[in-house]
């Protein structure tokens, strides 16, 4: 195995055995992700994907979902945390709306493969149909098969939608078997008020899609195409042998819907850190994911996946150029 022979050589180098610690964990998963002892970490992409949620109507939380647009043009002129540090980190950045209310949008790394113009309110029926939920899996695969085709080796994915902490709370709260009191958290801000009132929505959203015996049907009924394009893009992402960085809460909802539909997905899959956002400990848990940061982190848009790509970085650099004890003693 991979991870077997990956040890082999850490410990082979010229070093204490362990003595890097968590780095040389990454670089066992790294390896793994790759099916190689000398992985590679560029080219490399952040991939944003972005959606508007009906739920918003609802109150849930702080800000009208016109900031999902507002958020998404500060991406493609290069001023939006996540391009900066994409910007940083040596990353290309791509932007795939897949059910956002934008207009007026444009630019070499803009994608519009929406499936619709956001989300039905999930407080009131199902987030979309069966179809809709199909489409926004395939536009997360057709973001994978371009970045195959690009030769991109490591993607960074982030997400851009305001209102889709709910829709992630209550994916968390049916994938993981969780209540909603440990699910849910403030997400970008709220209130007392809201707080209560995005509890009150996502307990009986989460109680319909329970009552639902098809699996997709259930998933479909609570999520948003943004997350849902996210899980399209891990299992494509892992069919392709392409290493996946998960960013926080939202993006690991994503990674619960590849899971669900086929435990293979995360074949690939790094998870970049545990977000301040309370279910993300949770979701980790179910995917069977190591987060290798603890930064408090929470704003979302990839940028928890972008800040470990300099230790991914590190870790294959480990593996690949650091002599072995053999070939220092001569031995």
């Amino acid at each position: 195995m991979i991870a077997t022979a990956a040890r082999a050589r850490l410990d082979s180098l010229a070093k204490p055995p362990g003595s890097l610690g968590r780095l040389e964990r990454l670089a066992i998963r790294l390896a793994e992700t790759q099916g190689r002892i000398d992985p590679v970490t560029t080219p490399r992409r952040l991939i944003v994907f972005a959606g508007d949620h009906g739920v918003v109507a609802e109150g849930v939380g702080l800000w009208p979902d016109s900031v999902t647009a507002a958020m998404m043009g500060l991406m493609l002129q290069g001023r939006a945390g996540s391009a900066a540090l994409s910007r940083a980190m040596g990353a290309d950045m791509m932007l795939v709306d897949a059910g956002s209310k934008a207009s007026g949008l444009a630019g070499a790394i803009y994608r519009d493969w929406r499936v619709a113009r956001g989300s039905a309110n999930l407080a009131q029926g199902p987030a979309m149909t069966s179809l809709e939920f199909e489409a926004a899996l395939a536009c997360g695969a057709r973001a994978a098969v371009e970045a195959a085709q690009d030769g991109i080796r490591v993607l960074a994915l982030g997400e851009m939608g305001i209102g889709n902490t709910t829709p992630a709370a209550c994916l968390a709260a049916l994938l993981t078997g969780a209540s909603v009191e440990a699910v849910v958290g403030t997400g970008a801000g709220a209130t007392a008020e809201t707080l209560a009132r995005k509890h009150a929505v996502i307990a009986e959203a989460v109680a319909r899609a329970r009552d639902l015996t098809d699996l997709r049907a259930a998933i479909a009924s609570i999520a948003g195409f943004e997350i849902v394009a996210i899980a399209g893009c891990i299992a494509e992402s892992a069919r392709r042998g392409i290493t996946v960085v998960l960013d926080g809460f939202i993006v690991g909802t994503g990674a619960l819907i590849a899971q669900a539909l086929d435990p293979e997905a995360l074949r690939t899959a790094i998870a970049a850190h545990r977000s301040a956002e309370p279910g993300h400990a949770l979701v980790l848990e179910r995917l069977g994911l190591e987060p290798f940061l603890e930064w408090e982190l929470r704003l979302g848009e990839g940028t928890g996946a972008l800040l470990l790509l300099p230790l991914l970085d590190a870790a294959a650099a480990l593996l690949r150029d650091v002599a072995t004890l053999a070939e220092v003693t001569g031995g």
